[in-house]
This record gives C-alpha cells, sequence and structure tokens, in this order.
C-alpha cells in the first residue's frame, strides 16, 4: 500500500517538483499540496494523507502551529517537517508541535524518503544526536506514546488504538509497554492516568 503524502510550503512551482520527485518513488504518492498555513488542515482533511510533509520556515512562520493542528485533528497523519537548520533547538520545537520526522533543507533524496518512510510507520525519525533528554517536569514519552495514552484514557482497546492510529496491534503493544516502564504505571490504565496528571496528554 502506497504511502500518502501532502506537501505543504510557500511556493506552487517547488511543491510541483517535489511532487514530481517524491510520486512512485519508494511507495510514496503525493496526493495533495498546500501553499498557505489556511490551506494545510483542509488539504489533509480532503486527501487523508499518511504523512504531512511541511516546510518548517515556511507558512509566514505558522507551520509549527499548522503541525499541531494536524495532530490535533487526525492523529492518523505523520508530520514531518524540512527544517533550514536541524539544531537540537530547532528539533525540541518540532517535536513539540508533534512532529515526528525532521530533516535539514540540504538533505539528499534518500533520507528524505527515509524519514517519510519512517512517519508512516509511526517511529520518531530523527538525528539522536540532536534529542535532548527531557529535564525534570518534562515527559519522557515520544509522540506516539502519548498518543497511545490519550486514547487509552479515553477507553480504547488496544484494537481501536492499532486502527486509530494506523499501527499494527503489536506495534501499540510494544509503545504501551515502553510507556508503562517510563511512567512507572501498573498498567496501561495507570501508565494514562500518570501521564494526564503530569499534563503529558
Amino acid at each position: 500500500m502506497s504511502v500518502r503524502v501532502v506537501v505543504a510550503g510557500d511556493y506552487q512551482l517547488v511543491l510541483e517538483a517535489f511532487a514530481e520527485t517524491l510520486n512512485g518513488t519508494n511507495g510514496l504518492d503525493v496526493v495533495g499540496l498546500a501553499t498557505t498555513y489556511e490551506a494545510v488542515l483542509p488539504a489533509v482533511e480532503r486527501h487523508r494523507p499518511t504523512v504531512l510533509l511541511l516546510g518548517e520556515p515556511t507558512m509566514g512562520g505558522k507551520a509549527l502551529r499548522a503541525a499541531t493542528d494536524v495532530r490535533a485533528r487526525h492523529p492518523k497523519c505523520g508530520v514531518a517537517l524540512m527544517v533550514g537548520a536541524a539544531t537540537p533547538a530547532v528539533v525540541d520545537r518540532a517535536v513539540a508541535a508533534g512532529a515526528l520526522g525532521i530533516v535539514p533543507k540540504n538533505a539528499r533524496l534518500p533520507q528524505l524518503i527515509t524519514t517519510l518512510m519512517g512517519v508512516a510507520g509511526g517511529c520518531l525519525t530523527v538525528d539522536p544526536a540532536l534529542l535532548r533528554p527531557p529535564t525534570a517536569g518534562e515527559s519522557a514519552l515520544s509522540v506516539r506514546e502519548m498518543d497511545v495514552l490519550r486514547l487509552t484514557a479515553g477507553g480504547a482497546t488496544v484494537k481501536e488504538i492499532a486502527g486509530e492510529l494506523y499501527l499494527a496491534a503489536g506495534t501499540v503493544r510494544n509503545l504501551t509497554s515502553a510507556a508503562i516502564k517510563k511512567l512507572g504505571g501498573r498498567n496501561r490504565f495507570d501508565a494514562a492516568r500518570i501521564a494526564s496528571e503530569h499534563g503529558w496528554l
């Protein structure tokens, strides 16, 4: 099954070039383009992509807000950000906004494809050297772990969570186990309670 991608940025010509390059590459299928912040959410709602590829320095400075909007409304859609310079501070902001993949604009095509495929699979796809360990009071949970716990808190079963997030049931169980271990919970519902009490959901 192909990975459906919506590409968003400021310039139609650049987006069309991205679409032509990515279409058919490793099963990628660009299904929509958006050239303004206001057009991003409607494009995601209309095309139901697996991944939104978003230019971070674009959209009038609203790219991170667009990422947050999409993750809140369409948790099945992973977000990958193209950034001018991948620094720890930039990565922190991107991950906080809900992005699963961060790729610098000077990256080569194979790195971009790897990032998109990783995000499509629900994996945080970032250079580990750029990830800052959480300090006291910050969540040590990954974006996907928080997604799983958020749905768990709402009473969803593992099967329902897998369907909602387009993940395999085994992946959901692995994410749940990791979250339980990090939070010291007795079970998945206890872990969801702990995360909620800390304001991480």
